[in-house]
């Protein structure tokens, strides 16, 4: 079955955490240095991350204690605005490489290492989507996860 990509730009380093600023400033949010900080230390990580690792990770950085509650909220906006990907499975983050584009993501997350790898299929997502509207609901957003090996791990 073929593939029907989005098609977007990725972003790295201070290329996305200045894209992730501008996108959550036009979502009416501000930018603050405890948010800037959250986003610098979730888009450092190659692989999911819990709102506890960050909050330890900025308690290191800062020298001093952030509580894990306020990371929690900031991840949330994060999600909301599109800064930031939930892995609903194992309740952490990444930071989304492509903030200022919305669309569905497909997640395979390796059972060994824990590294996601983020891909694109307009058709499948769209698929579901309908199935959702088919059953009555309105709104949908799917969530795709597939649980696997990464090639790494597998040989």
């Amino acid at each position: 079955m073929a593939s029907h990509a989005h098609h977007h730009h990725e972003h790295s380093g201070a290329k996305l955490v200045t894209e992730a600023e501008e996108v959550l400033t036009a979502a009416g949010e501000q930018w603050t240095g405890l948010r800037a900080d959250v986003f610098e230390a979730l888009a450092d990580q190659d692989k999911p991350v819990s709102a506890y690792d960050i909050a330890e990770e900025l308690g290191r950085r800062r020298g001093k204690r952030v509580a894990a509650n306020s990371v929690y909220r900031i991840l949330d906006l994060f999600v909301r605005t599109n800064l930031a990907n939930r892995i609903e499975s194992a309740n952490a983050y990444l930071a989304n490489s492509h903030p200022g584009c919305r669309h569905d993501c497909i997640f395979l997350i390796c059972d060994d290492c824990g590294k996601a790898t983020h891909i694109d299929d307009d058709k499948l997502t769209d698929a579901l989507r309908q199935s959702g509207n088919r059953h009555g609901f309105a709104n949908v957003r799917p969530v795709v996860e597939l649980r696997g090996l990464c090639d790494e791990c597998a040989s």
